[in-house]
Order: structure tokens, then C-alpha cells, then sequence
């Protein structure tokens, strides 16, 4: 998905913040927090495995120069996520190819739409969309935030990252699904073997509820009316 300056974001959370339901507080400590470099040390790649990412994704993007569309690739430790639009489906495999071959890519996955590109207002929709996952995130003691890089392109939410355990994942689906606009939840985070320490496996009754809303008193009720599909992909 193609963005604006930080500037121009910031503005497009703030005046969506109403319609769509959030608190515009929340959400810009969350845009804040999700691009310092507190944020970044606190993943567990670590600080070189963040820049080897941030290598491999600004290289896709020079090799990409927008001739395939607005793609936007998200990498973590290797594994590359495209998102954003293509004109053809010609030129959404060929863009695939192009960021298949750069030094250091161990897994892609293709989720560019063959569709004209999106327009100011959806950009601004899937930013707030973003900050809100990143904000409830954060907040959710049974999650760590930092190993999960959150990408957002026409109201569909794609999760990449890695998790503690597979309860830990589900919490952060959870999360995602019920923030206000979300349409699909699409995970490909993967689950590390072997942690210890990690967040108790749920109950039956937490788990069939929607997720408490950290911003409860502050906007709309923590119970939802709808929910997202979340398509988790196997990898």
C-alpha cells in the first residue's frame, strides 16, 4: 500500500479517529511506537536481524520502482509479504519474481490485488486501521508487540511476525478482528518452538469472547457487533 509522510498520516488517524470509533490518544502513541527504535530493540530479531530486514526490503523496493504498481513488501527475518495493487495478473507474477531473487528473501507471499490503486481515503482508512492493531497490541499483556509487523491494504489486515505459542497468536487475531473496519485478518506469523515462559492457553470461556477493548470508557463498547474472518496460512 502506497503512503503518505508521517505527517499526513497523522492528520488522516486523527480526523478518522471519530468515525471510526477509536481514541485518537491510543492510536498516535501507537503510530509513535511503531516506528522508534525502542520498538525495534524490543523485538527478538533484535536489532541486526531488524536491519537486515529493513536491507532487504529497501532493496525489493528499488528493484520494484512501482512498474508492477503500488506494492509495498514487509519482511521479517526473510520472509516477505507483498501487499498493495498490480494493474494485471501479468504483472502482479512478475513483480513476485523480481522480489524472489534479491539476496536474503527465505519465503514470499503474494497478497497484491490485480486492482486500480487505492485512493486517498482508503489509505487513510488502513493507516488508523494499522495504528489501532499496533495500539491493542501493545497493551495486551498476553502479547509480545514487537515480534509482529502489522500490514493493512483495503481493510484486510496481514499479520506477519512470530509468536511464543499458538495461544498467543489466537489472542492477536482476536485483537485484530474486532477493531472497528477490519474485513479480513490474514496470519503469517510463525510459532517458535521451545519458548518457555509463554502465555497460558486460554479457557474456554476467554476464548469464545471477544477481546477487551483497551480503550474501554474512552470509545465504543468492548463488545463489537461483527467480526473479521481470520484465514490463517500454513506455512
Amino acid at each position: 500500500m502506497t503512503r503518505s509522510s508521517f505527517s499526513l498520516a497523522m492528520i488522516s488517524t486523527l480526523a478518522l479517529a471519530p468515525c471510526l470509533g477509536g481514541c485518537a490518544a491510543a492510536i498516535v502513541g501507537g503510530m509513535a511506537a511503531a516506528g522508534g527504535v525502542g520498538y525495534e530493540a524490543s523485538q527478538e530479531r533484535g536489532i541486526n536481524g531488524t536491519y537486515d530486514d529493513m536491507s532487504v526490503q529497501t532493496h525489493i523496493t528499488e528493484a520494484l520502482t512501482n512498474q508492477y504498481g503500488p506494492i509495498t513488501p514487509t519482511v521479517y527475518q526473510g520472509r516477505v509479504l507483498l501487499t498493495g495493487s498490480s494493474p494485471t495478473p501479468e504483472a502482479k507474477a512478475q513483480a513476485e519474481q523480481v522480489a524472489s531473487r534479491i539476496p536474503g528473501v527465505t519465503a514470499l507471499y503474494n497478497e497484491v490485488e490485480v486492482a486500480p490503486p487505492e485512493d486517498t481515503w482508503q489509505n487513510a482508512k488502513d493507516s488508523w486501521i494499522t495504528a489501532r492493531v499496533r495500539s491493542d497490541l501493545m497493551v495486551d499483556p498476553d502479547v509480545r508487540s514487537g515480534n509482529y509487523t502489522i500490514e493493512t491494504d483495503r481493510q484486510s489486515v496481514f499479520l506477519i511476525g512470530s509468536a511464543r505459542s499458538q495461544a498467543e497468536l489466537e489472542r492477536a487475531t482476536q485483537l485484530a478482528r474486532y477493531v472497528p473496519g477490519v474485513q479480513r485478518v490474514v496470519s503469517y506469523v510463525q510459532i517458535r518452538a521451545g519458548v518457555a515462559n509463554g502465555p497460558p492457553q486460554p479457557g474456554p470461556s476467554q476464548a469464545d469472547m471477544p477481546p477487551t477493548t483497551p480503550n474501554a470508557g474512552m470509545g465504543p463498547s468492548a463488545r463489537p457487533s461483527y467480526n473479521a474472518p481470520i484465514q490463517v496460512q500454513k506455512l
